[in-house]
């Protein structure tokens, strides 16, 4: 896309207009609440409906993060926002399941829809025709099929939120698909985008789908804050010590659920049949795999239908599952991000949780010492004894 052009075409004029009047009346206007924001870590501080804040406490969560600190005053008041923040991203079904969980309290019956590629399409429209959802959850392909296929109708959509768009708007295919959804859209909407890095060309990009956005910009704040709340161990082995040392681990360590991070699919699938072998049966996900199956087996570990799960790095910038408490680096990610992303999901939902890692050269030394800088965390290495209160707190 040209730095000139524009990618919002609008062809439904009256459709525009009508869903431009229902908003109007005595609300403030955009230019008179921006910039507003609270101090405090509650929730409660929030204009929520009270069968939300009823929800929100059912499903566990108690302090506001410094990112929904920022932003959801503003988005409570219908600003467009425009946020950079590391710990953000989530998958469709993730997603989907919050809202599930954040409504299960209002009278009204809040119906929602995911529609994912991999999926029988035939399905997805039948889902739209007999039981049309309120809120959609989907990926820039499938929603673009089902729009050209006039089975989705945006036509009175009043919110309009793009997740990870420093991968959307910068793949020229999800980008189109993108501006092709949103000018199916009404003018008059709340526009809120999303994403771990906000870059100069990306930036500007944003810009364009948004009117006056807040621009809020968490930086590393909450990554540190998040590493913090998880205790993290290294241990420096040759390769071919790893397999030992993980059985020996799991062997003596109290787990919920285990994430097991590797390097590659062919290591990925050797080390689950070599964990079956040692009656410790996992699931593994990576991304040769359709995006069918790996949200099947991802359901599955969400659901505690398994406890171990060996994953490559796909899974890392969208899985969240509450149980997990212990993660292994078996293969050191590639840079410090990635180490935040795999290690951060130890310690999701306010609980404490064990990261451990396996260095096995100087730059796997190096990238442990860039994530220790850049976060201020201690990473110390392995004891034989380890504390068990510090991420077993969550095993009841």
């Amino acid at each position: 896309m040209a730095d000139n052009e524009d990618p919002l075409v609008y062809e439904d004029e009256e459709a525009t207009e009508q869903v431009a009047t229902e908003g109007s009346g005595d609300a403030p206007s955009k230019e008179e609440v921006k910039g507003i924001s609270i101090h405090s870590s509650r929730f409660q501080d929030i204009e929520f409906k009270p069968e939300i804040l009823r929800a929100i406490v059912d499903c566990g969560f108690e302090h506001l993060s410094e990112v929904q600190r920022e932003c959801l005053p503003q988005a409570v008041l219908g600003m467009d926002v425009l946020c950079r923040a590391k710990s953000s991203t989530e998958l469709a079904i993730q997603i989907y399941n919050a809202y599930e969980c954040l409504s299960k309290h209002m009278t009204t019956i809040i119906k929602v829809g995911v529609f994912v590629g991999g999926v029988n399409i035939r399905k997805d429209e039948e889902a739209l025709k007999t039981n049309c959802p309120h809120i959609v959850v989907g990926t820039p392909g499938r929603l673009t099929t089902l729009l050209r296929t006039k089975r989705l109708n945006l036509c009175t959509l009043k919110h309009f939120v793009l997740d990870e768009c420093d991968k959307m708007l910068q793949d020229t295919y999800m980008l189109r698909d993108v501006q092709e959804i949103f000018s199916n859209t009404p003018r008059e909407k709340q526009v809120m985008i999303f994403s771990a890095t906000l870059n100069k060309e990306i930036r500007p990009v944003c810009q364009k789908f948004m009117q006056d956005p807040t621009e809020v910009d968490v930086d590393d704040i909450e990554s540190k804050l998040t590493l913090r709340g998880v205790q993290q161990h290294y241990v420096k082995l040759k390769d071919d010590e790893k397999n030992g040392k993980l059985f020996e681990l799991l062997g003596v360590l109290e787990f919920n659920q285990v994430v097991i991070f590797v390097r590659s699919i062919a290591r990925c699938m050797a080390l689950c049949e070599s964990l079956g072998e040692q009656n410790l049966p996992a699931i593994a996900i990576h991304f040769s795999m359709t995006e069918a199956e790996r949200l099947s087996r991802y359901q599955q570990f969400n659901d505690s239908k398994e406890r171990i799960l060996v994953a490559t790095h796909w899974v890392g910038r969208g899985m969240a599952i509450e149980r997990v408490n212990i993660v292994f680096n078996y293969d050191m990610p590639e840079n410090s991000d990635r180490y935040l992303d795999r290690v951060a999901y130890a310690g999701r939902f306010g609980t404490q949780g064990l990261g451990i890692t396996i260095v096995t050269d100087e730059k796997d030394v190096k990238v442990l010492n860039d994530v220790q800088e850049r976060f201020d965390v201690s990473i110390t290495p392995l004891s034989h004894e380890i504390d068990l209160s510090s991420h077993t707190k969550i095993c009841q």
